[in-house]
């Protein structure tokens, strides 16, 4: 990790790293924790392999859905690792992103109380890392990340 350029965060999950990757790869359990609630999330396009695509929509208060992350997986380690830009669009075009170009790393990994799970977001210059740590980061992934684990603990009990 480079401090000036990345930002982090991690957890134990307690659930199986099998389900927390479920969670990940599965359009309708990605659904209910990929947007912090109280927004809704509508999958797109997911094909969590090298090169596919990763689409989302988001939805507040019954609204149309609106464009959330048009993303293209550059990485996908069967319950180990995915890796996803969206300095790229899900057909393979260059973007500029709003509101940072970014390529996040997300790590499985078995821990005696369930799922290590880890997030690495990259960003391609300082302004960007600190614009994206400004918006909200912290809280932003902080709370997908808890929605996930309720998920996933809730399916593992």
């Amino acid at each position: 990790m480079n401090p000036d350029l990345d930002l982090a965060l991690e957890r134990v999950i307690r659930a199986p790293r099998a389900t927390v990757w479920n969670a990940w790869t599965d359009p309708a359990r990605l659904e209910r924790w990929w947007i912090p609630a109280p927004l809704t999330c509508r999958v797109d396009r997911l094909d969590p392999r090298p090169g596919g695509a990763f689409v989302t929509r988001m939805s507040e208060g019954g609204t149309e859905f609106v464009p959330h992350l048009d993303a293209c997986f550059l990485a996908v380690d069967e319950l180990e690792r995915i890796v996803f830009t969206n300095a790229i669009t899900s057909d393979w075009r260059p973007a500029g992103p709003a509101p940072v170009a970014m390529t996040a790393m997300i790590t499985f990994a078995d821990h005696p109380d369930g799922t290590d799970y880890r997030v690495l977001v990259r960003h391609g210059d300082p302004e960007s890392r600190a614009h994206h740590d400004k918006l909200g980061f912290a809280d932003g992934w902080g709370t997908v990340t808890a929605q996930l684990a309720a998920l996933a603990e809730s399916a593992a009990r």
